[in-house]
């Protein structure tokens, strides 16, 4: 029961900041590094619960979405 409250925070948590993300880098309105900050969060919730899940392919994305969230701060930062 424990591990699916887990995954279920680290699904939603996610999500909405991954929308939140996506939302701000489209308004183009001069938060891109809160953008990047909330990628790089989502990622690893993300990331967390593929650890949970057993998922290694979406593992492997998260990993990706990392690097890219790690890159825009400092392009952008």
């Amino acid at each position: 029961m424990v591990r699916e409250r887990w995954i279920r925070l680290f699904e939603v948590t996610g999500s909405g900041l991954a929308i939140f993300y996506a939302l701000l880098i489209a308004m183009n309105i001069d938060l891109e590094v809160l953008a990047f900050s909330l990628l790089l969060l989502s990622a690893l919730l993300f990331a967390a619960w593929a650890i949970v899940d057993r998922r290694w392919a979406f593992l492997t994305l998260q990993l990706f979405y990392i690097t890219a969230a790690i890159i825009g701060l400092f392009r952008w930062g």
